[in-house]
């Protein structure tokens, strides 16, 4: 654990729990943009941009946590 210029001990955190977390709000979130774009002006594709980004971010948090993991000593 590192330790905060206070004393205070910073948690360790689950790289998967944090993965699933993202993965939820990423399911949850989408369709509501979706379905946002849906019922205002169809005319431009805008949330196609917000989906393919933050799907992009979603795989990059997905290799570092199950592909590119750093080893405990």
């Amino acid at each position: 654990m590192k330790n905060l210029a206070n004393g205070h001990t910073v948690a360790q955190i689950n790289p998967t729990k944090g993965f699933r977390i993202h993965l939820l709000v990423f399911v949850l979130t989408i369709p509501i943009i979706w379905a946002i774009w849906f019922f205002t002006s169809r005319t431009y594709l805008w949330p196609l941009w917000q989906t393919l980004a933050w799907a992009v971010g979603l795989l990059f948090h997905y290799l570092g946590v199950f592909i590119f993991k750093k080893k405990n000593h």
